[in-house]
């Protein structure tokens, strides 16, 4: 059959080919990716946002760029599922997920609403948290677990809505569900880099924690775009959206002026300052996808330890040596690389701010020590990758 959907053995066959008739991509697939790079845009400009000016409310410009994106993921999903549930044919809803016993539809665009009423959700209960606790002093406030929850099960929701799609696809759009599918996945990535970004920055990359959550994080999703996904250099591509996005917001963000509004003030500027310049997680990742090439008929766990822990040989090298440049090098203080960035709280004159902490230096058995545990982490992060882009390949509803 052209488009692999689960059909029911009492259908008739003209039932089973209209069940197969290929389709053009929803509005709901589109809209769940725009939703996901909605939501990246406002997290980096909040994230610039609370580094530049710090004062902001429940509807501050980046917030509503957020929100956008829930809305839009959540109203366009939600409409896909109630269009199935009361007007779709018997057809249609055999090629659909049940849920609650009531609601039909495909399971990218549940993802999509479940995780557009939690990121709403976490509006009211974030703006009550600070008008009672003031303002945080984590980045995983309850509200923002909420918040980040939502936002991550939206982007997953677009990468499924896509797959799912794709199955049913028309010939000529092949090649658009490949693209829509990594787009997704890099913003997805976005999020992730975002949410440990604290161990994977610049100061940190002559540490070994730097490479033990990215032996943890990266393998996992990479591996598992690489299986799931239909074209050659998925991970590669992937990684790529989140370089592209990520420098983007680091170009864009400083053209614009931005000012402190809460004391006090020990930097001044009149500009955004950007977020990270990111990782080159596109090197590493073409190790995962040259593997997967060049093992393609080799036994799973072959390709997995492979790909693993060549992604983090690379991860390390590239990573060890350019966050040394990003980090000490005036070369790197200008607006392509965004190093000057630098918090209106913060002593501009920190001995520390363009040297590497000595804390966060490792060397000798301490830098072999964590990368052992690294390595360790990353075969095993890989298998369970190996596993969910299994799973993921698999969806067709």
């Amino acid at each position: 059959m052209d488009a692999a959907i689960y059909i029911n053995k009492d259908i008739d066959a003209k039932q089973q080919k209209a069940v197969t008739t290929e389709r053009a991509i929803q509005p709901y697939v589109y809209a769940s990716v725009f939703s996901s790079l909605c939501i990246i845009v406002g997290l980096n400009w909040d994230i610039s946002w609370h580094t530049s000016i710090g004062r902001d409310g429940l509807l501050a410009p980046p917030h509503d760029v957020i929100y956008l994106g829930a809305i839009l993921a959540g109203l366009f999903s939600a409409y896909q599922i109630l269009h199935t549930t009361f007007f779709g044919t018997d057809i249609e809803k055999q090629s659909s997920v049940k849920f609650w016993g009531v609601f039909y539809g495909p399971i990218g665009a549940m993802f999509c609403v479940w995780g557009a009423i939690a990121m709403l959700t976490s509006a009211p209960f974030d703006d009550w948290w600070h008008n009672t606790y003031g303002l945080d002093v984590v980045i995983l406030s309850p509200p923002h677990t909420l918040l980040a929850m939502g936002m991550m099960m939206i982007q997953f929701g677009a990468m499924v809505a896509v797959l799912s799609s794709s199955h049913a696809a028309k010939s000529g759009s092949k090649a658009m569900h490949n693209w829509l599918f990594v787009i997704a996945s890099g913003l997805l990535l976005s999020s992730i880099y975002g949410l440990f970004s604290e161990y994977l920055n610049k100061a940190r990359s002559h540490s070994s924690i730097c490479y033990i959550v990215g032996g943890i994080l990266f393998p996992l999703f990479l591996i598992a775009v690489a299986r799931a996904a239909k074209m050659r250099w998925s991970a590669t591509a992937t990684a790529g959206v989140y370089m592209f996005v990520a420098a983007a917001m680091v170009w864009i963000l400083p053209l614009f002026p931005a000012t402190p509004r809460l004391g006090p003030v020990l930097n001044h500027f009149d500009h955004y300052q950007p977020f990270h310049f990111p990782l080159l997680l596109a090197l590493p990742a073409l190790g995962i996808d040259w593997v997967f090439i060049k093992f393609e008929n080799q036994k799973a766990y072959i390709k997995v330890i492979l790909a693993s822990l060549l992604f983090l040989l690379i991860f390390f090298i590239v990573q060890w040596n350019f966050g040394g440049f990003l980090h000490t090098s005036p070369l790197a203080r200008n607006w392509f690389f965004g190093s000057y960035s630098w918090y209106f709280g913060a002593n501009p004159d920190w001995p520390y701010r363009y040297a590497f902490y000595p804390d966060y230096i490792d060397t000798g058995f301490t830098l072999v020590k964590g990368m052992s545990i690294a390595a360790i982490l990353a075969v095993l992060s890989g298998f369970v990758g190996y596993k969910w882009g299994g799973w993921m390949k698999r969806v067709q509803r």
